[in-house]
């Protein structure tokens, strides 16, 4: 087949032990997964109704490379969050199907122009400009899930310059990760190589030019990185 351009290239995560690279097709993302957060941002929680929110998948920063201070704002805020990478989809995929689908696990952060999301939000407009822009999501290598030891107490954290900003448990979850692979698969077909940020605890605040960052998904997953 000829293009008419050059294709892109494929973004990709390094994966944990191993020369191999996770090709990324697309992130999904589920917005006030963790109550305190939603409380802190004061917006309230309906489990029945989870808010779901894309960034495009060359939105990945890798391999511990800079993060660019985005344009366009002067209110960038980090946003902790476990990352789920997965190995097969479908749709309208069980609840008690969907862990098998997972590949790998990381950690990661949503970043968020926090300035031109309140301005979205005060006119009912989407978050994309506020969410989706570029270098919006840096993550960390993948640990697959054969040897990922994950449960309600593991924790994730986030220090800035080395002091802790964020710090919560993946049992305060409002939705699991099954829970949030079998919503998402009755408004997306889900497929390999889809990545899916499960939420960010609360302690959510700015960051500027110079910052140093250390994310952590206990025992699974490092990403540090600075902001450049």
């Amino acid at each position: 087949m000829s293009y008419a351009i050059t294709p892109p290239a494929v973004p990709s995560l390094p994966v944990l032990g191993s020369d191999l690279r996770f090709p990324v097709r697309r992130i999904f993302c589920i917005g006030r997964n963790y109550a305190e957060h939603a409380r802190e941002m004061g917006a309230t929680v309906n489990k029945d109704t989870p808010l779901f929110f894309c960034k495009p998948a060359d939105a990945v920063v890798t391999d511990g490379a800079d993060v660019p201070y985005p344009q366009a704002t002067s209110d960038l805020h980090h946003e902790v969050e476990m990352v789920v990478a997965l190995g097969g989809g479908g749709r309208d995929i069980p609840v008690g199907q969907a862990e098998s689908l997972v590949w790998g696990y990381g950690v990661g952060l949503d970043l968020t122009r926090r300035d031109l999301q309140a301005i979205a939000k005060a006119k009912s407009h989407p978050w994309d400009v506020a969410k989706a822009f570029d270098h919006s999501a840096p993550v960390s290598a993948l640990r697959p899930a054969s040897e990922a030891r994950l449960g309600a107490d593991t924790t994730l954290t986030l220090s800035i310059n080395g002091e802790q900003r964020q710090l919560g448990k993946l049992g305060d979850m409002v939705h699991g990760v099954a829970e949030i692979i079998a919503i998402l698969s009755t408004l997306f077909e889900l497929k390999a190589g889809d990545l899916i940020f499960t939420g960010t605890p609360a302690g959510v605040s700015a960051l500027k030019r110079g910052d140093r960052f250390h994310a952590e998904l206990a025992g699974v997953a490092v990403l540090e990185g600075r902001v450049g």
